[in-house]
């Protein structure tokens, strides 16, 4: 079976525990190239890259922009047309092989919005809402949105992110396993960091409102929401009633409640910083008072 003209970018840190079965499950006739793009491990990450035979790159953020996966396609920008980034803990399944090598042969599109399965307390949620990712692109054909942050947290890679795509953008059916078994701990440790850059990601937007219109609907719809302490009131209901979240029993409900809290606490860092800034007006400051129906997606991880 031919190999797609595609080449698989995994960035990882300290990943070989779930390295192997993210290659594995990739194999050795998908992709044409498989690129792991290590930001200097401390464990054995770099033999079990060089076990599979893939190619290994080293590197080092400095705080600034760009940060991996734009670092990568300015730096050491694929050979082939296609160009999918995996997370570690993401595992190709034979249905999407199946579907990726009947769809990019022929596809018209610059770029694919992936479906993912998520996991809490080792289980899968099989409601709320659904995490999707645009993943999959031709080269050339976009970036990662370029955000000139100043070492807002020490997320080394693109997370809330998305690629900018000029031309059409399709979607694959097939789910990736996104197996992130990690404990609470790690959960709660990585949404902590993730709003913090999300508050000073606000902040920065509302000055360079020549990005605006860069976002997608669900970004605008986050942006408006986290301006308000009832962001993650009506984050709750949207998933845990509207997207019927109460279907995953008492793991959907915990899952609907911390989430709750970490849009609870993009509000009140966006806040805080803005009462650290010199001359802050109060008045800019209030919440929106309207919002977008609770049953629209957001886009969180």
């Amino acid at each position: 079976m031919s190999t797609l003209d595609l080449t698989i970018v995994i960035p990882a840190k300290n990943d070989a525990d779930r390295l192997g079965i993210c290659l594995d499950a990739i194999g050795h006739d998908l992709a044409s190239s498989v690129v792991i793009v290590d930001s200097e491990s401390s464990d054995n990450t770099a033999e079990v890259a060089e076990a599979y035979g893939a190619e290994l790159i080293q590197f080092r953020w400095d705080g600034m922009f760009p940060k991996k996966r734009n670092w990568f396609l300015r730096n050491h920008t694929p050979a082939t047309k296609w160009v999918l980034f995996l997370d570690s803990d993401e595992i190709l399944t034979d249905e999407f092989k199946a579907e990726l090598r009947r769809t990019l042969p022929q596809s018209d599109c610059d770029g694919y919005w992936l479906r993912y399965t998520i996991y809490f307390l080792r289980e899968e949620l099989k409601y709320g809402y659904p995490l999707r990712k645009l993943a999959l692109f031709r080269v050339g054909a976009g970036e990662y949105e370029r955000i000139d942050e100043d070492r807002w947290s020490k997320l080394d890679m693109e997370i809330h992110e998305h690629p900018v795509i000029e031309g059409p953008v399709g979607e694959l059916r097939s789910k990736i396993d996104h197996r992130d078994f990690r404990d609470v701990s790690h959960y709660i440790a990585k949404h902590n960091e993730y709003s913090s850059w999300e508050a000073h990601r606000f902040l920065r937007s509302l000055e360079q409102q020549t990005d605006h219109g860069k976002l997608t609907l669900k970004q605008k719809v986050k942006y408006r929401l986290v301006q308000s302490p009832f962001a993650g009131v009506v984050y709750f209901f949207g998933a845990y009633v509207m997207m019927r979240g109460f279907l995953d029993g008492k793991r959907g409900l915990a899952f609907a409640l911390l989430k709750l809290g970490y849009f609870t606490q993009v509000y009140c860092k966006i806040r805080e910083l803005r009462g650290q800034q010199p001359n802050a007006n109060p008045r800019a400051a209030e919440p929106v008072r309207t919002a977008p129906q609770a049953g629209q997606p957001l886009e969180v991880s």
